[in-house]
């Protein structure tokens, strides 16, 4: 067991804990006393918190939408900042980048079940490639005012990312980036699908 004791290690279990923290669940159950992960499409994150709730109170959906997007999103940068303060190498920040996410996708606290990722995957993205995860967000944007889909404009937004990843940083090593957008590429196999049988709702 000492190497529980190795610094790297314990960024590690942190990021997988920190990451796995089912905020949109949470919140839900506090504010609007609704259980998402059994309503709608039983995902923790913003994008189900806001269709559940939007049903008993619209304005209440929208703030806990925005909240749950924001705890997503810096769960995974809270510990990142913390490792990069203390002088982490960046292949650990990396592993705690790919851990974060998988925590939140993956999460210990809910039987290994959990998000889509997205809103961890970019906090995490805009830590480690700010210009990349920029353009991402434009993308994103686009996409939720034009198809008004959220998981088109998601993966979009993913395939975007991995696409300037290897313009803007040709050098760096990108497997981290890969399999970070092919988690949330297989957490939304389900939207694939029901995209293809023209059933995924417009939510945005």
């Amino acid at each position: 067991m000492d190497f529980l004791f190795n610094t790297n290690v314990q960024f590690f279990i942190l990021a997988y804990l920190v990451g796995g923290i089912p905020f949109g669940l949470l919140l839900a159950k506090k504010f609007a006393g609704v259980d998402i992960k059994a309503s709608g499409s039983g995902s923790i994150g913003a994008t189900n918190v806001l269709r559940v709730v939007k049903e008993s109170d619209p304005d209440l959906a929208k703030k806990l939408g925005a909240a749950t997007l924001a705890l997503d999103a810096l769960k995974g940068v809270f510990v990142l900042s913390i490792a990069y303060f203390i002088g982490l190498s960046e292949a650990t920040l990396w592993a705690i980048a790919v851990l974060a996410v998988i925590g939140h996708c993956f999460s210990p606290y809910l039987n290994f079940e959990g998000g889509k990722g997205i809103a961890t995957g970019m906090g995490v993205m805009m830590f480690m490639l700010p210009s990349e995860t920029a353009i991402a967000l434009a993308v994103w944007a686009i996409g939720a005012k034009v198809i008004r889909i959220s998981s088109i404009s998601s993966l979009t937004a993913v395939a975007s990312l991995l696409v300037a990843s290897f313009y803007i940083h040709p050098d760096m090593p990108h497997a981290p980036v890969v399999f970070i957008v092919f988690i949330l590429n297989y957490k939304h196999i389900p939207n694939i699908i029901r995209l293809f049988k023209g059933e995924e709702k417009r939510v945005i």
